[in-house]
């Protein structure tokens, strides 16, 4: 039985190869579905990740009556995550159709990781911090230090996005098909 796994990908520099972690999802077995925010619509190739998932990829809420319902989720990954977005998320804002998907998923118990990309700079807040230490009380696996993304010193991002660890986040919810 194949599983489905959910896929958020935030407005940060690694977004645009998001295609080589639905690729590896994939040869695991999962069906993807990509559910990006609003702001990282501009960061994909949709018609690519659309043929390559055979899913179609909506940012927005549906309208009512508006076909699209997503198949229940096995697991989550949210990846590359911005500061914004790991902090709304913890703050329990839901203003977005992937944020009102992680406030709704965040409590069912099915495995969800978050895999950062922020500078030192974002990660050293205060906000930042609470924030990450909030999701990992709610069970959330966040890859972010020791054993996951090492935030990068400020504008120097671009540099780091070869070496994206999309391969941790599927790790953290069981890579092995079902």
């Amino acid at each position: 039985m194949t599983r489905v796994l959910y896929v958020i990908p935030c407005a940060a520099g690694p977004a645009p190869m998001v295609n080589r972690l639905v690729t590896l999802a994939q040869a695991g077995g999962w069906d993807v579905w990509l559910a990006p925010t609003p702001s990282a619509m501009d960061f994909l190739d949709v018609p690519r990740l659309e043929a390559l998932t055979g899913h179609p990829i909506r940012a927005r809420y549906r309208q009512p009556g508006e076909p699209g319902k997503l198949p229940t989720a096995d697991a989550v990954i949210v990846a590359p995550a911005t500061y914004n977005t790991i902090n709304k998320w913890a703050a329990g804002i839901a203003d977005t159709h992937a944020l009102g998907l992680l406030a709704e998923l965040t409590p069912s118990g099915i495995p969800i990781a978050v895999l950062p990309f922020v500078n030192a700079a974002l990660a050293a807040n205060r906000v930042f911090g609470r924030s990450v230490e909030s999701l990992r009380e709610e069970g959330v696996t966040v890859l972010v230090g020791d054993g996951g993304f090492v935030p990068h010193p400020a504008g120097t991002g671009g540099g780091r996005l070869e070496t994206f660890p999309w391969e941790l986040a599927l790790n953290a919810v069981g890579d092995t098909p079902a």
